[in-house]
């Protein structure tokens, strides 16, 4: 246990921590160079297009220490999006340490300091790293004051390193045998490992990923998930590296993975403790909170018949993505479906993506929005996840939203304008910080249901990529909120219904009209497109119908006999109008989500 190291790699999105751990992998020949590519450890397709890690990946190295000794490193890489913070705590409680990567060209952002603040709460080693210090652009003794007043740690103790060069990779790997304490724990005690992972396979069931801090685990072992009370045998366990390598035995302190062959992903639960069956512990390990998801939204199949396989779908991906959750529920518009909770937009994608991609899931998404409260007169309290939950304005006496302390950190002149987005999404400033004279943390309180849509991106548009953004759930507050229905031909489309600011419904209901109008396919009969708040109209749209000349074999002759033929064309008319559906395509409820584009 003395030679065992477990650490992770945290920072701001794309600070190099996939790439400066790919050097660390080259550097303990755990990867061939015939096997080496670009951000070794995102195995998903999705995570090199977009160069952003989603899942955190564990991996084992072995060092031989130049005192002779050779060291086993646990190894965690780590998202940095804000939007996959869940994941980082999650690898955090797996680990004694933590590499604090910061971009010697950016400084520290937003997310550097949450994640850091994340790793202390947890008493993790921090092992500070000046990362891309061979750019022009690096602004190496600023960057070393910012980690110094940050950390309180002194300026020899950071680590210069580069991703891309590999310079400094060998000072890193001896900073951790050096600072990183040995796990702690008892080999000799009952078996207490804490699942921080899983992952679904086609043939094997469900693979959990594990940490044991007591006792040692051995093939054909009977254990028990404390958490469900449930108990296999271990079929198989082992380590895990680029793939995964069975053992006989994982002992006190190391990481590994185990497949029992559940096939129902309900079974394993992240956070769990797992133990032996005929020995048990005697206290379940204090696992993670439960996620709070941020954002909701509908997922339905666009076929109805392909529900079960949505269900079996979401089941596997929530085992993947311990963040998402989601629950049945049904509209008029569009059938069955599920009601899916995520802590961002970002994840929203990410999960729509996914399900194409992995499972062959093509869905429709309804418009995203966030939990309320609502309260009766009889101050009884309804959450309102769908604008459907919201109570008859003559019942609700109040309506509570959700609201987030953002912090944003940027250059001095971009602080008018990210103040003017920020006011303009009903938000204020509660505190202004200079961290130097080039940087400037700004703090503001916003409601949640603001950030949801472009918020982000309009940020990084108007700071020219130099803000960056985290947040923080504070409390709910009373807010002033109302209903928005679109009514197409006078029936209402549940599911483009949005709960939205009384003092934007006008503007967002007149765009989203205006939008319907490109997208709806003209019909045989006029379509009116009216956006509502309660019984009063607030924007309208009209679609002309199609219409044959009828009147094309009239030559000559009297002006009524057009008109006979023009009066029983409009009776018809009339008469598909009162009968007619209008089928609402994909790519209108996706528009939706694109508004502002």
């Amino acid at each position: 246990m003395k030679n065992i190291r477990n650490f992770c790699v945290i920072a701001h999105i794309d600070h190099g921590k996939s790439t400066l751990s790919d050097r660390l992998l080259e550097y303990t020949q755990t990867i061939s160079e015939r096997d080496m590519k670009d951000q070794a450890l995102d195995n998903m397709d999705l995570e090199r297009e977009r160069g952003i890690t989603i899942k955190s990946h564990a991996i084992q190295l072995y060092y031989n220490h130049p005192n002779g000794e050779k060291y086993t490193f646990n190894l965690i890489d780590t998202p940095g999006h804000v939007d996959f913070s869940y994941e980082v705590s999650r690898s955090i409680a797996a680990c004694e340490g933590a590499l604090l990567l910061v971009d010697a060209s950016q400084g520290i952002q937003a997310q550097t300091i949450s994640n850091l603040y994340l790793a202390i709460e947890n008493d993790l080693e921090i092992i500070p790293v000046l990362n891309k210090v061979d750019m022009e652009s690096a602004m190496i003794e600023e960057v070393t004051e910012q980690i110094v007043d940050l950390i309180g740690c002194e300026p020899e103790e950071i680590i210069h390193a580069s991703g891309k060069t590999g310079v400094g990779v060998e000072n890193i790997l001896q900073a951790a045998v050096k600072r990183i304490p040995a796990p702690k724990g008892d080999p000799e005690a009952p078996l207490q490992a804490l699942i921080f992972d899983s992952v679904f396979n086609s043939y094997r069931g469900v693979i959990t990923y594990y940490r044991i801090l007591n006792g040692v685990l051995k093939k054909g072992d009977k254990i028990k998930f404390m958490n469900t009370n449930k108990s296999y045998f271990a079929d198989e366990v082992g380590i895990l590296q680029l793939d995964m390598i069975p053992k006989k035995e994982i002992r006190t302190g190391d990481v590994g993975y185990i497949v029992t062959g559940i096939k129902n992903s309900k079974e394993v639960k992240v956070g769990d403790t797992i133990t032996l069956n005929n020995n048990p512990c005697e206290v379940a390990i204090q696992g993670f909170e439960d996620v709070k998801p941020m954002v909701f939204a509908g997922i339905f199949p666009i076929d109805n018949d392909d529900y079960e396989d949505l269900r079996d779908s979401l089941e596997k991906l929530q085992l993947n993505d311990a963040s998402l959750v989601y629950e049945p529920e049904t509209s008029a518009a569009l059938g069955f479906g599920f009601r899916c909770g995520f802590l961002g937009m970002l994840h929203l994608e990410i999960v729509q993506e996914r399900l194409s991609r992995e499972f062959d899931m093509d869905v429709i998404t309804t418009v995203p929005n966030v939990s309320y409260h609502a309260f009766t007169a009889k101050d009884e309290k309804i959450i309102v996840n769908t604008p459907l939950d919201l109570p008859d304005p003559t019942v609700a006496k109040r309506v509570e939203e959700p609201f987030i302390e953002a912090q944003i950190i940027t250059k001095p002149e971009f602080i008018g304008s990210i103040m003017t987005l920020c006011i303009e999404k009903r938000g204020y400033m509660t505190k202004q910080d200079y961290l130097t004279t080039s940087r400037v943390e700004m703090t503001f309180e916003l409601p949640l249901a603001e950030i949801v849509f472009d918020f982000y991106d309009r940020l990084k548009s108007i700071s020219k990529g130099y803000a960056s953004f985290d947040y923080a759930p504070l409390e709910y507050r009373e807010s002033h909120l109302v209903k928005l229905d679109i009514k197409l031909n006078s029936e209402n489309v549940d599911a483009l219904s949005a709960l939205i600011h009384k003092d934007k419904a006008y503007y967002f209901g007149r765009k989203l009209c205006k939008k319907l109008k490109e997208l709806l396919p003209r019909q045989q009969f006029v379509i009116a497109i009216q956006a509502a708040v309660g019984a009063k109209i607030i924007a309208r749209e009209t679609i002309s119908a199609l219409r044959k000349d009828v009147t094309a074999k009239c030559y000559g002759g009297d002006i009524t006999r057009k008109r006979k033929l023009l009066e029983k064309q409009k009776k018809g008319k009339k008469k598909m109008r009162q009968i007619g559906n209008v089928e609402v395509p994909q790519k209108a409820f996706l528009a939706v989500l694109k508004l502002d584009d």
